[in-house]
């Protein structure tokens, strides 16, 4: 069940230079839903993180696991931004970042479902690049209806 960027912006309320998904590529009901981010060299951020050494920031990287949490969370319940309802980063624990994160690299966005309790989802997100862990954190997303 791919979805694409269209598919994503109607999931999701982010827009440039917000929005940190390009693409979900696998979604698996209950167990986990995977996507990816293009890191480009032509992302306004790149010029104060840093100007002569371009890394994408850790933060970052959490906030575009948060929005496939998010996704998750939508196609799970299949609750619609259209009929009121928003996810919310709730908390981030266990972070851990294991190499940089550059532009031209492609960022693999994996999250693992944990629980689900009256609408707050916890979750363990990877981040992937070529093959090698780049971060992980728990993360705590809330469904809200706004």
């Amino acid at each position: 069940m791919p979805l694409n960027i269209e598919q994503i912006k109607e999931l999701l309320p982010h827009r440039y230079p917000f929005l940190l998904l390009d693409r979900v590529t696998d979604y698996d009901a209950g167990v986990s839903i995977r996507g990816f981010k293009n890191v480009s060299a032509n992302e306004a951020l790149f010029q104060g993180h840093f100007p002569d050494k371009s890394i994408f920031p850790g933060v970052l990287i959490c906030e575009a696991l948060a929005q496939l949490t998010a996704v998750y969370g939508f196609l799970t319940t299949g609750h619609r931004p259209a009929d009121g309802y928003l996810y919310l980063f709730a908390g981030l624990d266990n972070v851990k970042f294991k190499r940089q994160v550059v532009p031209g690299d492609q960022l693999e966005l994996v999250v693992e479902f944990g629980s689900e309790r009256r609408g707050m989802y916890k979750v363990h997100g990877k981040a992937f690049v070529d093959g090698q862990l780049a971060a992980s954190a728990d993360i705590l997303c809330a469904e809200r209806k706004v």
